[in-house]
């Protein structure tokens, strides 16, 4: 594991804050009969008018700048122009950068127009789970301790699908370090969380069961049961002394925009005070 020094937090941070300013810019857009292409261009336009790079773009070979997932799509969908937004869909868009060397990494469900209501409880629920994990982020914990949050409220609560392949990481100058962020495990397992570690928190959580598999592109991954999926994700620094963990990137500017868009539906959450003590109401500009 690589321990970051504060300069190096705050290097990582703008990255992180630049990708959740792209995401909500493209929740100002999205609407019914938009495709993947669209915002994906958009999205890579406007980081690089931002003096970054595109953290994805190239990345083992991936051809795009956003990772687009529809419904049953739960991680890496690839965003192209038959890749359609409907009324009713929900996706899943994982963004990340690159700015003076370090990654910044975050995603969030976006609810298109009548999401049924079902569907709209699974994103809800999913958020709630990441605060939990992220909640369990403290110094002198361990990574299993983050897993079994994450695990206990939506599989064991909720009933819902936990997927196993795919896990949340480690994060700095490579988008992916040291250690894997299981959304399953044991309380008191794995590595031991250290102040000036960096982690990606990552559920991804399924309406009916945890099997996913992979399409012919060698990217999307699916639900087996055809069942939507939900993904959102957080980039956080672990705190000395037991501290809550320091969240990197911000959720808020994206709500924001949900709520201004009327093709959008707010996803709400479960505990505010929860979410308050790691991201604070936005004060009225």
């Amino acid at each position: 594991m690589i321990f970051k020094t504060p300069e190096e937090i705050e290097r990582s941070r703008a990255a992180c804050l630049l990708v959740t300013k792209t995401l909500a810019e493209v929740g100002k857009l999205l609407k019914p009969g938009m495709t993947g292409k669209e915002i994906d261009a958009f999205a890579e336009t406007f980081i690089r008018d931002h003096g970054a790079i595109p953290g994805f773009k190239g990345l083992y070979g991936c051809p795009s700048t956003l990772l687009v997932s529809q419904n049953e799509e739960v991680v890496h969908g690839l965003p192209d122009e038959k890749q359609v937004f409907k009324d009713g869909d929900i996706l899943s868009i994982d963004c990340g950068t690159v700015v003076d060397e370090f990654y910044g990494d975050a995603a969030y469900t976006f609810c298109v127009g009548d999401v049924t209501e079902e569907v709209m409880d699974l994103c809800r629920r999913t958020k709630h789970s990441l605060y939990l994990g992220i909640d369990a982020a403290r110094e002198g914990n361990r990574v299993g301790d983050i897993s079994h949050a994450v695990q206990h409220f939506t599989e064991r609560e909720c009933g819902y699908g936990v997927v196993r392949e795919l896990v949340g990481h480690g994060l700095g100058r490579s988008l992916h370090e040291a250690p894997d962020v299981p959304n399953f495990g044991k309380r008191g397992r794995g590595p031991v969380l250290k102040a000036g570690l960096i982690i990606a928190i990552e559920p991804m959580i399924t309406l009916g069961r945890k099997d996913v598999h992979s399409r012919s592109d060698g990217w999307t991954i699916v639900t087996r049961d055809g069942k939507p999926a939900a993904h959102y994700e957080h980039s956080v620094a672990i705190t000395a002394g037991g501290a809550p963990a320091d969240l990197m990137s911000d959720h808020r500017p994206i709500e924001e925009a949900i709520r201004n868009n009327p093709n959008l539906k707010i996803v709400t959450n479960l505990d505010e005070e929860l979410v308050a003590r790691y991201q604070p109401t936005l004060a009225v500009q």
